[in-house]
């Protein structure tokens, strides 16, 4: 079964005025839908666009597994577990909020900022804060993410080239930049496909595209 979700779907929140403008593929926030609070352990996938020197103040997080990916720009991340860091595109940012942790991220530079966060369930609550980052990860190396249960496959395609769907009892499909096809359907920036039971699956793009694909359990 696959449930194609456009980009358009997405629910608009942000505060404008700071320049801050973010793009909700699940319920989040004042944007309650009881038929789309996750799927599989994905619950948000966020794009967040911000103006430079715009960002989120300190806020905190508990008993969530935070994976971030920047599109364009820089993101500067500082967290009370005395981390600091600034990512850039290609780069994976994994924060485990575990029993819980405050961050601010910023967008320090001259020019916009967009990423794509991702917030997934653990698989035991609680725990130890951790943080980790992943410098120009390829696109032949998963990420694992064993706090979840799940791995992250980063595709980046040609125009025509082809790219297997992991055979998984549940993957989340989220098109970065460009357009793929996924068993005859189109898919392009800011869409996304849940997929139950995939198996046999590709994706097909045209034009080239950037692509992120969670691998999870049922």
């Amino acid at each position: 079964m696959i449930l194609v979700r456009h980009a358009a779907e997405r629910y608009l929140g942000g505060d404008p005025a700071a320049g801050i403008e973010s793009l909700h593929a699940f319920s989040f926030g004042r944007f309650y839908d009881p038929g789309n609070l996750r799927f599989g352990a994905v619950l948000a996938c966020n794009e967040e666009r911000l103006a430079p020197g715009a960002g989120f103040d300190e806020h905190p997080h508990s008993h969530t597994e935070i994976v971030t990916w920047v599109v364009e720009g820089e993101l500067t991340h500082r967290d009370s577990a005395g981390h600091a860091t600034v990512v850039r595109a290609g780069d994976v940012q994994r924060l485990s909020s575990a029993a819980g942790v405050r961050h601010v991220e910023r967008n320090d530079g001259e020019r916009p900022l967009i990423f794509v966060q991702m917030w997934l369930a653990p698989l035991e609550p609680g725990g130890e804060p951790g943080y980790e980052i992943v410098r120009g990860i390829a696109d032949s190396t998963p990420y694992a993410l064993p706090q979840a249960g799940a791995m992250l496959h980063v595709r980046r395609l040609q125009d025509g080239e082809r790219s297997a769907v992991p055979d998984a009892p549940a993957v989340y499909v989220h098109v970065v930049r460009g357009g793929v096809r996924l068993d005859g359907a189109e898919l392009g920036p800011g869409d996304s496909a849940r997929i139950t039971d995939a198996e046999g699956l590709e994706l097909a793009a045209g034009p080239a595209a950037e692509v992120l694909v969670w691998e999870m359990p049922g």
